[in-house]
């Protein structure tokens, strides 16, 4: 039985702070039939990711939705709230669109294949700005938020170690590497995407969703 690695805290908070070459998105019109807690959410979370969270200011963001101060403290106390709030949205996202969709996958292979290809493209949706946000911004948390966010994306991990687990005994791998060691690596690989990929470049999503599966297949189960 392969032992576990342990899960260090800051890998799970940091990717680093997002480049101004990085992607980028247009801004996106005000609608007045949006929910205001998550019209707040998204305008905030376009602010974070131009601006960073500490060179984001709440009058930064009431200003954006031309709001009061009180209105926007109507919905939201503090920054850390917002912060906390687009983490937890972010990880509904990736549960709703990688691990739901693969539970439904039978062949683990094939359930793996699905999860490179799906965690790639939420982390090149132009639509959600939560996921990106979550992925540089490393402002921490108070440690009772912190615990939560941290608490979901280990079991993100351990959702992904598995399936690397089963699939090494499903092909009867002789490779030696660390199912954990290859579950971090599969999804800083995927996670760090947003520093580089360019939307009008020559490596398209579906391109770089086999290439990865490719690099990541001939590595952890030859």
């Amino acid at each position: 039985m392969t032992s576990r690695m342990p899960i260090e805290e800051p890998l799970l908070i940091s990717f680093g702070n997002i480049p101004s070459t990085c992607i980028s998105f247009p801004a996106m019109a005000r609608d007045p039939s949006t929910d205001p807690r998550q019209e707040i959410l998204r305008t905030a979370a376009r602010l974070f990711q131009q601006q960073g969270y500490d060179g984001t200011s709440m009058n930064d963001v009431a200003a954006a939705l031309k709001l009061s101060k009180g209105g926007l403290y109507h919905h939201f106390k503090s920054k850390d709230e917002i912060l906390f709030d687009l983490m937890n949205q972010a990880m509904d996202i990736t549960e709703g669109r990688v691990i739901k969709v693969a539970r439904g996958i039978s062949d683990p292979e094939e359930r793996l294949r699905a999860v490179i290809r799906l965690h790639i493209g939420v982390v090149l949706s132009q639509s959600d700005w939560e996921i990106t946000v979550m992925l540089h911004e490393n402002h921490p948390l108070a440690p009772p938020l912190r615990k939560r966010i941290n608490g979901r994306k280990k079991d993100y991990i351990h959702f992904v170690e598995n399936l690397v687990a089963e699939v090494q005994r499903k092909r009867k791998s002789q490779a030696t590497v660390n199912p954990r060691a290859a579950a971090f690596a599969l999804l800083g690989m995927i996670n760090w995407i947003y520093q580089w990929y360019k939307p009008q470049g020559t490596l398209q999503e579906a391109q770089l969703a086999s290439q990865y599966t490719e690099i990541f297949f001939s590595g952890a189960f030859r």
